[in-house]
């Protein structure tokens, strides 16, 4: 049987496992008359009798065999005052996972089919309830690492970017109704734009697009973060370093060089970035086959990360080690990590190669310097397009759809300015306008909702 949009579905919404409340969610048109059929009241109250937006205590009861599943509170929301605008039932019963299988495959036996991953947000969507680009921030509020990022999906689910994207496209439209007035009257004496004005506009909502697109890669680092690898050679201080971060100790601390043979991966809130730190062996010719493996997914962690940590140890002077690895790294984005601030040599010298990266003090043995570090991580890549401007921009798709956006309005400036056809201008215009429509889904194809909603989990 082909799954249909007028279904009843039914999914487990909260994670497998025990816990104290498990969730099944079922919504569609007999959601409520299904719920009936294997709930039992003892006051003898039916579901379908009961008022929009309350919460009834019973039994989930196997209506075959009698079988009592579980004590539960039962919610019944009717349509369209719903997350989905369509009748919906939650089930709230113990979390365990039995239990909530045994309901859920009631559920199912009595007329509601399995929900597809996201379909519950891909209905709220489909009913008009919210756009394409608030159903995108549902994911991201579920994944958010740090509350700012947390901040930043609430933002957009509340409407903040759609309210961008619709006031551009509103202005775009203007634009190309007074230009297709003029194709179609072209005798007529309109009182519409003058030509500079038309320029005007298309050239402020051109700016206006810009400034969401130069958003992107700061938006991006708030949804999914920083890779940062910390690098050097052995025994300058990168495990103290990591420890220091974290405040905890994750990786093992030696005087032995070469104690970490493996790379370790841990996450840490930096004022809003969820940095991923990656802890490298240290670099240096191997002196067996496990520490020669540890260095070689080092120099790969190198290569995939955005930020390089490069510690250097000031307690002695620069030698060839260090030098061969700031040759492996400095075509990357550099931090100079320079540790062993407290025992600092006098013969100590950063390397001209070295003297335009920005760099910091620190003893990750005593914890100093610490903070500073976290402030020029921060301040190295973050811009502030954010607080500047209320809205940030997350996604690659929407920044796809921005960048074709920019380009059709720079062709049909181009087109309006060169005094062609204004047939070709307004072509361009409706390109743009398209573009546009796609990031809140006004226009979409099936693949697409396919694609954004497969990211959810089922019971979303």
């Amino acid at each position: 049987m082909i799954p249909s949009e007028f279904d009843t579905i039914a999914a487990i919404s909260t994670p497998l496992g025990e816990g104290g409340i498990g969730i099944i969610r079922i919504s569609g048109k007999d959601a409520i008359k299904i719920a009936d059929k294997i709930f039992h009241s003892p006051k003898g109250l039916k579901l379908a009798d009961v008022k929009t937006h309350t919460i009834h205590y019973g039994f989930i009861v196997n209506p075959q065999t009698g079988e009592k599943i579980d004590e539960v509170l039962v919610t019944v929301m009717r349509a369209p005052h719903t997350y989905t605008r369509e009748d919906t039932v939650e089930i709230n019963c113990h979390a365990g996972y039995i239990t909530l299988k045994k309901i859920l495959n009631l559920v199912l036996l009595h007329g509601a089919r399995l929900a597809e991953p996201g379909e519950f947000t891909k209905r709220a969507f489909l009913r008009g309830r919210i756009d394409l680009s608030q159903a995108e921030s549902v994911i991201d509020l579920i994944k958010a690492k740090t509350e700012q990022a947390q901040k930043i999906a609430l933002d957009h689910l509340s409407g903040k970017l759609s309210e961008k994207i619709n006031e551009l496209r509103d202005a775009i439209t203007r634009v190309c109704a007074h230009v297709e007035a003029y194709i179609d009257f072209p005798e007529e004496d309109i009182d519409g734009l003058t030509q500079e004005q038309i320029q005007s506009e298309i050239n402020r909502v051109k700016e206006e697009i810009k400034k969401l697109i130069e958003g992107y890669e700061e938006g991006k680092i708030y949804r999914e973060g920083l890779r940062a690898a910390i690098v050097g050679k052995p025994n300058v201080g990168k495990s103290s370093l990591l420890n220091a971060l974290l405040m905890k100790d994750r990786a093992i601390v030696t005087e032995i060089p070469g104690t970490t043979r493996d790379i370790i991966e841990e996450y840490v809130n930096i004022k809003g970035i969820p940095l991923q730190i990656v802890d490298t062996a240290g670099i240096r010719e191997a002196h067996d086959l496990v520490e020669a493996e540890g260095i070689k997914r080092s120099l790969k962690a190198v290569e995939l990360a955005e930020i390089i940590l490069l510690v250097l140890d000031s307690s002695k002077p620069i030698d060839s080690l260090d030098e061969e690895i700031i040759n492996k790294i400095i075509h990357k984005k550099v931090i100079v990590v320079i540790n062993k601030k407290d025992i600092k040599s006098r013969e100590f010298q950063l390397p001209e190669s070295l003297k335009d990266k920005p760099a910091v003090e620190i003893s990750a043995l005593k914890g100093e310097g610490i903070e500073e570090l976290k402030e020029l991580i921060f301040n190295t890549t973050i811009t502030g397009k954010y607080e500047q401007e209320g809205v940030v921009v997350t996604k690659l798709r929407h920044k796809i759809a921005l960048d074709n956006a920019l380009e059709a309005l720079e062709n049909a400036l181009q087109t309006f300015e060169k005094k062609e056809p204004l047939e070709i201008t307004a072509m361009f215009l409706r390109e743009a306008l398209n573009c546009l429509g796609q990031i809140v889904g006004v226009v979409t194809t099936e693949d697409i909702l396919n694609i954004i909603f497969s990211e959810f989990c089922i019971g979303k």
